[in-house]
């Protein structure tokens, strides 16, 4: 393997520098640029639902840009903060003092180290346990909180926002009367104007302005405003903040306060830290009293980045991308983004669609969007002080609210009722216990109705005759593999057939089955032992010779095979025993089975591809 072999191993990245033009640098530049314009607001509003200063948001919006450019596989995808992980980091963030820092550093490493391990174990398809109906809820439940989580900041109110959906609400109501005018009739016209702006880029101009030429730039400037939305309101309410706060002696708004100037020191991230208890006193942290603190979150944050990531590199790239790569890419973003102060990042939905629609035609677009958030941090830092909370409210909210998929509800009432569940128990527990024990509540409702399909495995009981007039009961599994939880519901079903119908040969029809465990193979070896104590044959009929042998090997017992129900009449005359056991049993219960109605084709005949 050359050296150059080797570099593209290493940095997968380093093939879209071949052939790489001007135009390509001009597309992915302009890309770069208003992806950047959408994350400078939405990092800032990320980090203070985070419970982190603002700069922190912007910290995590550069590393993984770059990172992703080397390692990354779909030219779309953006890596940086989102409202989902900025969420889930707030939970650990209010313990007092520096300890929020810590605690979103040490958390975006240690999501960093899991996602490399699932890499590397190759367990990105860990993420499909996760369904749609609970990948709904739980997104759907999470718009709900960081929504609700906002509503302190757009109607003016003073303390954290929080991740508690109930606490929240229940804070909101009971301080309603110090509403502050100003923050919300600000935050409530940015909220609208947002949602405008959004709606602006639907318009088409096709046949209204004859002109080519002025039609292109007319949409073009429609587009760059409707996309740099963010932006633009967050520049106006500035502007209108410091002019406002500047004459008057008290400023009507509430502001984001001062923003660090600079980039962030490179430094491995703190092992320990400093809480204050309910007293107000200092506590020291180590790393195990962090670990605890973090808890489950070190595995659901991870996973729920893996499952956005994914999601987003498959719906913009296609089905042919690599998950284990996509997962390195991330990994390393996150692991390498602790050391520059990053909270956990994932890929971007939105930003990532922007990015889409700019035209970008590599992943060096993400390297322009960290230049322009690294000047931003060190020329734009101390006008971000003006920025009125309300308005970065307002951001959010406007972002979240089409992360609730009402429209999900109705295809899956017609189709699938039993699928709801697992949605609306993700959906509820996450607002009334938090979106991790949803998500997992979630998982598991799902996971148990999978064993409980293995368990109770649909069969289909019939009592048919062959062409000869000997009668025989078929049992027809429905699906492709019985394991050790379905034999009880085998010999049950077996059983309940013998006492309706009478006694007559079994024939087990394998045609779809295409896999036995060891515990069901011996569950079958017991069955054919009590079958045979009262003189009822047992058949199998198409199986296939892997489950011959699976059965030979765990039972030491030959059961009888055949191809079709009319191989019976030989093999009954080969035991004799049967046959008088048969021939002196009290006569077979009719079935509507047995004989179709004139001229329809029965059951039999179907079976053996005739018509009556």
């Amino acid at each position: 393997m050359t050296l150059r072999d080797w570099g593209y191993r290493l940095l997968p990245g380093l093939k879209w520098l071949q052939g790489y033009t001007g135009q390509d640098a001009v597309a992915d530049l302009i890309a770069g640029v208003t992806v950047g314009l959408t994350v400078l607001p939405q990092g800032l509003a990320y980090a203070t639902l985070a419970g982190l200063e603002p700069q922190y948001g912007l910290y995590s919006a550069f590393v993984g840009g770059i990172i992703y450019a080397m390692l990354g596989s779909c030219r779309q995808v953006t890596i940086g903060p989102t409202a989902l992980l900025a969420l889930m980091t707030s939970r650990h963030t209010g313990l007092g003092l520096g300890s929020g820092p810590a605690y979103a550093i040490l958390l975006c490493l240690i999501s960093g180290i899991v996602e490399l391990g699932m890499a590397v174990l190759k367990l990105g398809a860990l993420v499909d346990l996760i369904s749609l109906p609970v990948t709904v809820g739980f997104t759907s439940a999470t718009a709900v909180i960081i929504g609700t989580s906002q509503l302190k900041g757009l109607l003016g109110l003073r303390g954290g926002s929080g991740s508690d959906f109930i606490n929240t609400m229940r804070s909101v109501f009971g301080n309603l009367h110090k509403v502050r005018t100003g923050d919300f009739t600000l935050g409530l016209i940015s909220i609208i104007i947002l949602l405008l702006l959004r709606k602006l880029k639907d318009v088409k101009l096709d046949g209204r302005i004859r002109n080519l030429r002025t039609q292109q730039l007319i949409s073009g400037s429609i587009w760059v405003i409707a996309t740099g939305r963010n932006a633009l309101v967050v520049l106006v309410t500035s502007v209108l903040a410091y002019s406002t706060c500047e004459q008057m002696e008290s400023c009507p708004f509430i502001l984001t306060g001062k923003v660090k100037s600079g980039l962030p020191s490179v430094s491995l991230p703190k092992f320990g830290t400093t809480i204050l208890d309910r007293n107000g006193t200092e506590i020291r942290q180590n790393f195990e009293q962090m670990f605890s603190e973090l808890g489950p979150s070190m595995l659901i944050l991870p996973i729920i980045a893996v499952l956005g990531n994914v999601a987003i590199s498959k719906a913009f790239g296609g089905a042919g991308l690599s998950p284990t790569r996509e997962l390195v890419a991330l990994s390393m973003s996150n692991i390498c983004g602790a050391f520059c102060s990053s909270m956990p990042v994932t890929g971007s939905f939105s930003r990532s669609a922007v990015n889409h629609a700019s035209g970008v035609r590599t992943p060096l677009g993400g390297c322009y969007t960290s230049v322009l958030v690294l000047l931003a941090l060190g020329l734009l830092a101390p006008y971000f002080q003006y920025i009125p909370k309300a308005a970065l409210s307002a951001v959010i909210i406007s972002a979240v609210i089409f992360m609730i998929e009402f429209e999900v509800i109705k295809p899956l009432w017609r189709c699938s009722r039993r699928e709801l569940l697992p949605g609306a128990i993700t959906f509820v527990m996450s607002l009334a216990v938090g979106v991790e024990i949803g998500l997992l509540l979630g998982v598991s409702t799902d996971v148990a109705f999978l064993v409980y399909r293995a368990a109770r495995p649909v069969l289909s009981v019939s009592k048919l005759q062959t062409t000869n007039g000997v009668n025989y009961i078929l049992i027809r599994p429905k699906h492709s593999s019985l394991y050790f939880l379905a034999i009880e519901r085998v010999r049950s079903v077996i059983s309940k057939a013998l006492t309706i119908y009478g006694t007559a040969p079994v024939i087990l029809d394998c045609a779809h089955v295409h896999e036995f465990d060891f515990t069901a193979a011996r569950g079958m070896g017991s069955l054919q032992k009590e079958l045979a104590k009262a003189n009822v044959p047992l058949f199998l009929m198409s199986a296939d010779k892997t489950i011959g042998v699976i059965l030979k090997e765990s039972t030491n017992i030959d059961f009888p095979t055949i191809d079709c129900p009319d191989d019976l009449e030989f093999l009954l005359e080969q035991t004799a025993d049967y046959v008088l056991h048969l021939q002196i049993s009290a006569p077979l219960v009719e079935s509507r089975m047995v004989h179709g109605d004139a001229g329809e084709p029965t059951e039999l005949s179907k079976l053996n591809g005739k018509t009556s």
